[in-house]
C-alpha cells in the first residue's frame, strides 16, 4: 500500500516498515501477483509484491550474497545450478560471479517480475546476458520435480515468504524434490524468514527439511529493509555436517562481494539462544 508518497509494508496487523517514496516507477497485477517498483529517497530502487517489500538496491547485496556465496564456496561441485524464484536477477548475478559455474536455470512463475526488474532494477540484475544462464518462466515445484535424479549440484530457492505463488516452496513434498535432484552431497540453500517476526515459519521449515536432509543449518544476519529484524538462510545438504570453506572459491568473488567473506561464511551460522530454544 502508499500513502502521501510512502510505500508501506504491514506485518501481521500490528508493525509497519515504510520508506519515503520519489515516483511510483511501476505497478502491475498480472496473473499471479501484483508487482510495484519505487523510486525512494533512501532505499534507491525499491521492489514491492504483493505489498511486501523484497529488495532495494541500497541493501540487496546482504540478501542475494548470503543466499549464494555460503553454498557455492563450499559444495563439493558447482557446475549445475538451479535457481527457483529469483526474478530480479540478484542471486543469478552472484552465481555467474563463480568461473567454475556451468549453466545456471532460473525458473520463475512470474514473468511481470523479471520484465519489471530488466527495465527498473538494472542495477540488480546485472548477468542477464550471461551464456550461462537460462530463464524458464515457469512453475518452480514442477520443474523440481522433473529434474532428473542427481542431476544438479546445488539448488537455490530465492522465493518470497510462503503465501500466494510461493506457499507450494516450503513444504515437504518439494523439498523431497530437491533432494531427488540434488548430486550426492549436492546442495540446497532458500531464505527461511525471520526467526523474531515469524517464528512459526522458521522452525517449521528448519523441522520439514530434517525429514529429508542430513545437515540442516540456519545461518543469520540483518536485512535493513525487512525491518532490521534477524534474517534467516538455511544450508542443507545429505552429509552430516556442513562443507568447509573453499579458498580457491572465494577468490573469485573476493573483489565483488560487500558483505559475506572467508570470516563471515562461519559466523553466520551461529544462532542466538533464543533460536536455539526455538528448535529444541
Amino acid at each position: 500500500m502508499t500513502s502521501d508518497m510512502w510505500a508501506s509494508e504491514i506485518f501481521d496487523d500490528s508493525f509497519r516498515i515504510s520508506v519515503k517514496v520519489r515516483e511510483k516507477l511501476f505497478d502491475q497485477t498480472g496473473p499471479f501477483q501484483r508487482v510495484e517498483v519505487f523510486d525512494t529517497e533512501r532505499w534507491g530502487r525499491v521492489l514491492m509484491i504483493d505489498g511486501l517489500f523484497m529488495t532495494s538496491d541500497r541493501d540487496e547485496f546482504v540478501y542475494h550474497e548470503l543466499l549464494t556465496h555460503p553454498a557455492l564456496c563450499s559444495a563439493p561441485k558447482i557446475e549445475r545450478v538451479v535457481i527457483i524464484g529469483g526474478g530480479d536477477g540478484g542471486c543469478a548475478r552472484e552465481v555467474l560471479r563463480h568461473p567454475g559455474v556451468q549453466s545456471v536455470s532460473l525458473v520463475e512463475i512470474d514473468s511481470l517480475v523479471v520484465e519489471a526488474s530488466k527495465t527498473y532494477l538494472p542495477g540488480i540484475g546485472t548477468a542477464w546476458n550471461d551464456q550461462r544462464l537460462e530463464v524458464r518462466i515457469e512453475d518452480g515445484i514442477k520443474y523440481v520435480a522433473e529434474l532428473p535424479p542427481a542431476s544438479t549440484d546445488v539448488i537455490l530457492l530465492d522465493s518470497s515468504d510462503p503465501v500466494g505463488p510461493a506457499e507450494g516452496l516450503f513444504n515437504a513434498s518439494f523439498f523431497a524434490a530437491c533432494k531427488r535432484a540434488l548430486k550426492p552431497g549436492g546442495v540446497l540453500a532458500l531464505q527461511s524468514g525471520s526467526p523474531f517476526l515469524m517464528q512459526k515459519v522458521f522452525r517449521d521449515t528448519q523441522h520439514v527439511l530434517a525429514q529429508h536432509f542430513a545437515c540442516v543449518a540456519p545461518y543469520f544476519a540483518n536485512v535493513p529493509l525487512y525491518g532490521s529484524a534477524i534474517w534467516s538462510w538455511t544450508y542443507a545438504s545429505d552429509q552430516p555436517s556442513r562443507y568447509p570453506h573453499i579458498a580457491e572459491r572465494w577468490a573469485p568473488i573476493a573483489e565483488t562481494c560487500k558483505y559475506y567473506n572467508p570470516e563471515i561464511h562461519d559466523a553466520i551460522f551461529a544462532a542466538p539462544s533464543y533460536v536455539k530454544k526455538l528448535l529444541e
